[in-house]
C-alpha cells in the first residue's frame, strides 16, 4: 500500500517540546493555534546555536537583534491575525553564496573585501523576506562553493553533527549541519554538482536540487547553468514549503522558469502507487562503498511496499565527469579572471590549480563539451519516457573525515559520482535520509526525477521519509 501523510494538526504539533527541532510546517500550526509565538521559537533557536555552534562551526554570520526584531514583528501580526506570507515568523538561513541586504557574502574566501556595500537581496532571500520568515545568519560553505568537503579558508571546518570528526559534505555544509541541530527548519543553498545533496546526505536531512532555473538565482553564479539554488530542511514538507516561497521568477536572472502553474503541497501525500521506478545501484560505472550500497539497496525495496514497480536498470550513460569537468573548470577560470592579482593570491592554491587548468581550454573543446552535455540530456529525457523516477545512491561514500584532503574517498571512490550528472542535465534529485552505517554515519537515498516534474520527486521522497522516518543526532557532546 501507498504511504499517505496527513496534514500536521493542532493536537499533533502540540506534542513539540522543543521549538528548535518543530519542523516549518509544526510551527505555523501552532503560531495559527497561539500555541506558541515566533519570538518563542527564535529565542529557542538563537538558545540551541548559542550552545552547539562551538562545536559544529554552521554560522559566519549570525544576527540574532535583526532575528529577534523580525520575530517580534511577525508575533505582532500573527496575534492579529495577519501573516502576511507562507512562512512568516519561521526561522531560516542563508547559504554565504546567497546575498542578504546589509550582511557580507563572502564565499567562504579570503579574497572578498567584506567593507563594501552590500545593499541587495538575492531572490530568494528577497521572496523569503516578503512572506514573513525570520532571517538568522549567513551559513558556512567551502571556498566560492568548490569541494565536497565543509571547510573553506575563511570559515575553517564545519563538522558532521552525527561524528565531529567528518565532514558535514560540501558545499552547503553550514547549511546541512545546521538543519540537522535545530538552527531552523529552512536553509537556502545551492547545489553546482552535489553541494547540497552531498552535504544532506552526509548530515542525515533533506536536500532538494530543484530543475535548472526554478529557483532564480542572482547575481549569476560563475558555474552558470550547472548552478541551482535549493532548499535543505530537515524535512520533505518544508522542502516542499520552502520551495513554494523562493520558486518564482525574478527578472534579474534570463534563466528562471515561468511562475508554476502547481503548488508544491498540493499532492505531496499522494504516494508513489502505480509509479515506474528505476533502481541503478552505481549508474553503470561508479564504485560505492559496499555499506552504503547495502542500505540504499533495502530503501530501494521500501517503494515497492509502497506499490511502485522497482525495475532495477542502469540508465545506460557514460561518466560525464569529463565534460563535466571542462564546463566547471572553464568557471573557475572565469571567476579568477575577474579577481584583482592580489585577490588571487587569497584564494586557495588548489582552487588557483583548476582556473589555470580551465584558463587552457580552446573554444573548440568547451563547445564540444556544450555539446555532450546536451547529448546527455537528451538521453535521460528518453530514459523517462519508460521510467516515472530513477533512485541512486545520493553519495558514493559515507562522510569523508573533516580534514580529509582532495576531493576523492576511499579506494579513489568519488562522493559525488551520483550528484553532478544531474547538474549536467539540469534535472529535479533530491537527497533523504536512508540510513546508518554500522559506524553511525547517515547515507542518503537519492530521488532522480525528468526534467520540469519537480512534483513527482517530492511526492516520492515524503512518502519514502513517512515509511522510514529519521532520526536527528544526538547533540554533540
Amino acid at each position: 500500500m501507498s504511504a499517505v501523510q496527513q496534514p500536521i494538526t493542532p493536537s499533533q504539533a502540540s506534542h513539540v517540546t522543543d521549538l528548535s527541532l518543530a519542523s516549518a510546517e509544526e510551527l505555523l500550526v501552532l503560531y495559527r493555534s497561539k500555541q506558541a509565538s515566533p519570538v518563542e521559537a527564535v529565542n529557542a533557536v538563537l538558545a540551541r546555536i548559542e550552545r552547539l555552534e562551538p562545536k559544529v562551526n554552521a554560522f559566519v554570520l549570525l544576527d540574532p537583534q535583526a532575528a529577534l526584531s523580525a520575530a517580534r514583528e511577525s508575533e505582532a501580526r500573527w496575534q492579529k491575525g495577519a501573516p502576511i506570507g507562507l512562512v512568516d515568523g519561521v526561522p531560516a538561513a542563508l547559504k554565504d553564496l546567497i546575498w542578504a541586504r546589509n550582511w557580507p557574502t563572502l564565499r567562504g574566501s579570503l579574497s572578498i573585501d567584506p567593507k563594501q556595500d552590500w545593499n541587495e537581496d538575492a531572490p530568494a532571500t528577497a521572496r523569503l523576506r516578503e512572506h514573513g520568515a525570520v532571517l538568522l545568519g549567513k551559513t558556512t560553505t567551502s571556498e566560492y562553493g568548490w569541494t565536497a568537503l565543509a571547510d573553506s579558508p575563511l570559515t575553517g571546518i564545519t563538522r558532521n553533527p552525527w561524528d565531529l570528526s567528518r565532514t558535514a559534505g560540501g558545499s552547503s555544509g553550514g547549511s546541512a549541519a545546521g538543519a540537522a541541530l535545530g538552527f531552523g527548519p529552512l536553509h537556502v543553498a545551492t547545489d553546482g554538482g552535489g553541494s547540497t545533496r552531498l552535504p544532506a546526505a552526509n548530515s542525515g536531512v533533506v536536500g532538494f536540487k530543484p530543475t535548472f532555473g526554478r529557483v532564480p538565482g542572482y547575481p549569476s553564479a560563475h558555474t552558470g547553468t550547472l548552478f541551482h539554488v535549493t532548499p535543505l530542511t530537515r524535512t520533505v514538507g518544508d522542502a516542499a514549503l520552502l520551495l513554494q516561497v523562493i520558486a518564482q521568477p525574478d527578472p534579474r536572472d534570463w534563466n528562471a522558469l515561468p511562475a508554476p502553474s502547481a503548488d508544491w503541497l498540493n499532492g505531496l501525500d499522494r504516494g508513489v502507487a502505480g509509479l515506474r521506478i528505476a533502481f541503478s545501484p552505481d549508474l553503470g560505472y561508479a564504485e560505492v562503498d559496499p555499506e552504503v550500497a547495502e542500505l540504499v539497496a533495502q530503501a530501494a525495496a521500501v517503494f515497492t511496499e509502497l506499490g511502485a514497480t522497482v525495475v532495477r536498470a542502469d540508465p545506460g550513460i557514460k561518466d560525464p565527469l569529463p565534460d563535466y569537468r571542462v564546463l566547471a573548470d572553464a568557471a573557475v577560470a572565469r571567476l579568477l579572471a575577474s579577481l584583482t592579482p592580489a585577490e588571487r593570491e587569497r584564494v586557495d592554491p588548489n582552487l588557483q590549480a583548476v582556473g589555470a587548468r580551465g584558463s587552457l581550454l580552446d573554444a573548440v573543446t568547451y563547445l564540444a563539451a556544450v555539446q555532450a552535455r546536451e547529448a546527455f540530456g537528451r538521453h535521460l529525457a528518453l530514459f523517462h519516457r519508460d521510467y516515472d523516477l530513477l533512485i541512486t545512491p545520493s553519495t558514493a561514500v559515507p562522510a569523508l573525515p573533516a580534514d580529509h584532503a582532495g576531493t576523492t574517498g576511499t579506494r579513489g571512490v568519488t562522493p559525488s559520482a551520483f550528484a553532478y550528472p544531474f547538474n549536467f542535465s539540469q534535472q529535479p534529485a533530491i537527497s533523504v535520509p536512508a540510513g546508518l552505517t554500522k559506524a553511525g554515519l547517515p547515507v542518503g537515498l537519492q530521488i532522480v526525477g525528468a526534467k520540469y516534474n519537480d512534483a513527482l520527486v517530492l511526492r516520492a521522497a515524503r512518502a519514502f521519509e513517512f515509511a522510514r522516518p529519521f532520526a536527528r543526532p544526538a547533540d554533540p557532546a
